[in-house]
Order: C-alpha cells, then sequence, then structure tokens
C-alpha cells in the first residue's frame, strides 16, 4: 500500500514498489516537495522506518520541476526499499521501458545521470552504451521519419505466455471481413507520408491467414523497396507457397520465432512445433535469401539455465541476422498469468547475462532494448543483429524517433512531434467485430489525427536506410 501527497505520482511509485518481491503487506508513505534553488526533499516511511533523501536539479518551468519531481520520488522510494528490503536491482530505480530512450534523452552526460542519480549497474550501462553505438548511421529523429505497421490478430493457437489481442485462425468467422476493412485502411493511410524507412506486418501470426487473403493484404500495400518485415514467427505456418508469396511483393525480412528449442517446453507453452520443425523451416526461408529474425525467452515454466543456454547456443548455429531475447513477462490476459503470481529471480539473469556473452562473441551487436511490466528478475529483452542487419523498424520504435502510422485491430499510432520532443497516439478498437464495423470512422479518425503530413514533410523525408 502506497499513500502520497502527489496523487498523479501513485501509479509510478506503486509500479517502482512492485520490483521488490517483499513489499507486498508494507505499509509507504511518500512525501515530495521543492524548495527554493532547485532542491527536491522527499521523505518515506515503510513500516515505520523513515528515510529523508534531498537532491538538486535546476529545471525551467512547470512541465520541467514535474519531470525532476517524478524522477526523485522514484529515486527517493527505491533507496528506502533497497535498504529496508536488502533486494537490489541492475536497472536502479529506472522505471521506463525504454532505458536507451532515456540515455538519449540526458545527452552526454547519460552515463554520469544513469550511474550516479538512477544507480543503474555498469553491466547495463555497457549494454546502453553499445546500443547507441550500434545505432549510429541509422538513428535518426526527424518529423518527417515514418514506418509502416499492419496488424493481424490471428494466430493458429494460443501461446501460455500470450497477452495480445489475438484469436485462434480456426474459430474466428470474420477473417473475411476483418481483411477487407484492413486493406481500405492500408489504402487511406499510406499516403500520409511520402515515404517509409521501414515496412512492417506483425501479429498474431500473419502467415496463419489463408493464402488469398494474405496475397490481398501484400497486394494493397504494394512492392515498397525498403525494409520490409512479416513476422512470420510460428514455424508450423511457414511453406514453399508462402515464401514465395512474401518474396514475389518486396518482403526482405520474416521472423522465425522458437522461443526455445526443448521440445518438452514447446508443449508445456502451447506451440504447435518442434525443435526439428525451427531447422527445417529456418533452412527453407533461407532458400528465398530473407533476412531472418529469431526470438527466444528466458525463463520460460519449467527451463534451467542449461536449457536455455541450449536454445541460446542453437540460435548462434543457425546464425540468423537478428536474434531478440526477452524475458519473460507474466502478461495479464495470459494463461501463465492466471497459474503463476510472480516468478522467482532464480537463474534468469544468468541466462540473460549467458544470451549477451554467447551472441556478443558469435559476432551479432547489440543494437535495442526494451522493458516490461512483471518482467522476471526486473531484466529486459535486448535485439542483437549482424553487422549491417539491424532492423530499422525495431529501433525506430523503440526509441520513438519516427512516426509510426498503424492498421489493424487494437493497433496504435504514433505522430511524432520532434521540436517539442513527444509523441501522440491514436488506438484503434481491440475487438475483431467492433474494429469492422466502426472502420469508416477510424479511417476519418486517423485521417485527422495525420492531418498535413505528407504536405508537411514531403521534401524532408530521408530515403530508407539499406536494410
Amino acid at each position: 500500500m502506497i499513500t502520497t501527497n502527489v496523487p498523479w505520482l501513485e501509479a509510478e511509485l506503486l509500479e517502482e514498489s512492485k520490483f521488490f518481491s517483499s513489499v507486498t503487506d508494507k505499509t509507504i508513505i511518500t512525501h515530495s516537495s521543492r524548495e527554493e534553488n532547485g532542491f527536491f526533499l522527499n521523505e518515506i516511511t515503510v513500516n515505520g522506518k523513515a528515510y529523508g533523501y534531498a537532491d538538486r536539479h535546476e529545471y525551467n518551468g512547470e512541465l520541467e520541476h514535474k519531470r525532476y519531481l517524478r524522477r526523485y520520488a522514484k529515486l527517493a522510494l527505491f533507496l528506502a526499499l533497497t535498504d529496508f528490503t536488502g533486494e537490489k536491482s541492475e536497472w536502479g530505480a529506472l522505471t521506463g521501458i525504454r532505458p536507451v530512450k532515456f540515455a538519449y534523452s540526458e545527452g552526454e552526460n547519460w552515463r554520469e545521470v544513469m550511474s550516479e542519480e538512477m544507480r543503474v549497474s555498469p553491466e547495463k550501462l555497457d549494454m546502453v552504451g553499445r546500443i547507441i553505438e550500434a545505432q549510429k548511421g541509422i538513428y535518426s529523429k526527424e518529423n518527417g521519419n515514418a514506418d509502416f505497421f499492419v496488424g493481424i490478430p490471428f494466430c493458429p493457437s494460443r501461446c501460455a505466455y500470450c497477452s495480445f489481442v489475438s484469436n485462434e485462425i480456426g474459430k474466428e468467422k470474420q477473417v473475411p471481413q476483418y481483411v477487407d476493412a484492413l486493406c481500405r485502411e492500408i489504402e487511406a493511410t499510406k499516403p500520409f507520408f511520402a515515404k517509409y524507412r521501414s515496412f512492417y506486418i506483425g501479429g498474431g501470426t500473419p502467415v496463419s491467414l489463408p493464402t488469398d487473403s494474405l496475397e490481398k493484404i501484400l497486394k494493397t500495400i504494394g512492392k515498397p523497396g525498403t525494409e520490409y518485415t512479416v513476422e512470420a514467427g510460428r514455424p508450423d505456418c511457414i511453406n514453399d507457397e508462402t515464401l514465395a508469396l512474401l518474396k514475389a511483393y518486396g518482403v526482405t525480412r520474416i521472423c522465425v520465432n522458437p522461443q526455445t528449442f526443448n521440445d518438452k517446453t514447446l508443449v508445456e507453452i502451447g506451440r504447435k512445433h518442434t525443435a526439428k520443425d525451427i531447422f527445417d523451416k529456418y533452412a527453407l526461408a533461407k532458400k528465398y535469401g530473407f533476412d531472418i529474425n529469431m526470438d527466444l525467452i528466458a525463463g520460460l515454466p519449467g527451463e534451467s539455465l542449461n536449457d536455455f543456454k541450449y536454445s541460446v547456443d542453437a540460435a548462434a548455429e543457425l546464425s540468423p541476422e537478428n536474434v531478440t531475447v526477452h524475458t519473460l513477462s507474466l502478461k495479464k490476459g495470459s494463461v501463465l498469468k492466471e497459474k503463476v503470481e510472480r516468478l522467482a529471480p532464480g537463474e534468469i539473469k544468468n541466462m540473460i547475462d549467458y544470451s549477451a556473452y554467447k551472441l556478443i562473441n558469435n559476432g551479432f551487436t547489440p543494437y535495442y532494448m526494451y522493458r516490461q511490466k512483471y518482467m522476471a528478475g526486473n531484466l529486459e529483452n535486448t535485439g542483437y543483429a549482424k553487422p549491417g542487419k539491424a532492423c530499422v523498424y525495431n529501433i525506430d520504435v523503440m526509441e520513438e524517433i519516427a512516426s509510426n502510422p498503424a492498421c489493424g485491430a487494437n493497433a496504435v499510432s504514433k505522430r511524432l512531434f520532434a521540436e517539442e520532443d513527444r509523441i501522440e497516439r491514436y488506438g484503434a478498437p481491440k475487438d475483431i467485430k467492433t474494429y469492422v464495423e466502426k472502420i469508416d470512422r477510424i479511417i476519418a479518425d486517423k485521417t485527422a489525427f495525420f492531418d498535413g503530413c505528407d504536405r508537411l514533410f514531403r521534401t524532408s523525408i530521408p530515403r530508407p536506410s539499406k536494410p
């Protein structure tokens, strides 16, 4: 329980406290204030034990005042709970999902701020530094930059850890209506920007669609001539016909996502493929010349450090262009969340450390990172890429440095206002039936949301980076 004198901070302070597994039954009282000369004062009481902290930072105006009040209130709570519980976190008091974006926002002094103020560990600072270096030549925060997203909320089955709005393709009767509405939205949305840095069709599992439905979507998008990713995802949905279709429409990379190379775990999490299928479908996809992204998850039910090492070693041996290592997150709406309340950190830190060691020493470089709520061990997800193979879409979306027109049910469009350092969002309905019924209103709303983008930025949009 948290009580604070600053009501708008309550949710963030509560989120900070959840990083500490032993505070669920503690009473926490926080009091935040400011004095002249930029001093921020925070008093924290945890089950009657009092803590006091004073930090100083110059600010200009009310927006900056709130920014630093938030920062130092969270830092004070982190320090108090660290002392009270004896628990530590490698990310310190940093709660945001985008650590690298935070570093960019602090300018040249990012390392000092993250280390001395936010108490981030040297190991995580090193990863952030590597990522910033890897993003050079791709990172570009300009109003005219844009990436196009298309959402396909269908899968052959639902994985135990999944909380996405995704429907089993065999049980969904509105697939044709959804595809028709989606194609209308794509046609209306594409002109919002003159050029796009990348295109991404995500899911769900887009290739679980009937071939004619998938081709209708691909035909509506056209051949962008830039980085173009399709989340093929499930090896059991990948075949010659689909790969040939993707290639014909200019797709440059696909996702073949094992999550694990252990057959026992694949059954446990509800995947409908085997480890052998992963190897077979990877080889098949390579025949078509696609760059390949792969996902692995650390902390899956029943897996030991050695189990996870086996999966990392297998992925490294295959040597795809991208490997993203996720830390399992117990998300609301997932089957796994209903069975497990909290994952003990256990060996998960060792899993993440091993993946970094193995992949970096096999020619991969970390190039993007993000965090989620309820992550095991309060860790992170990190994407690794071979030289010259970083995914532009991943960088742009994670660092929020480009507008992101998004089509489909539950798709969230983002519009970047670079000079003001802010993002505005427009979200489509989650439910497929509602999305189909309201497609005219969605198109009208999005047109108003992006009004002027093409007209204002047509001459300033750089050519897309080669994937």
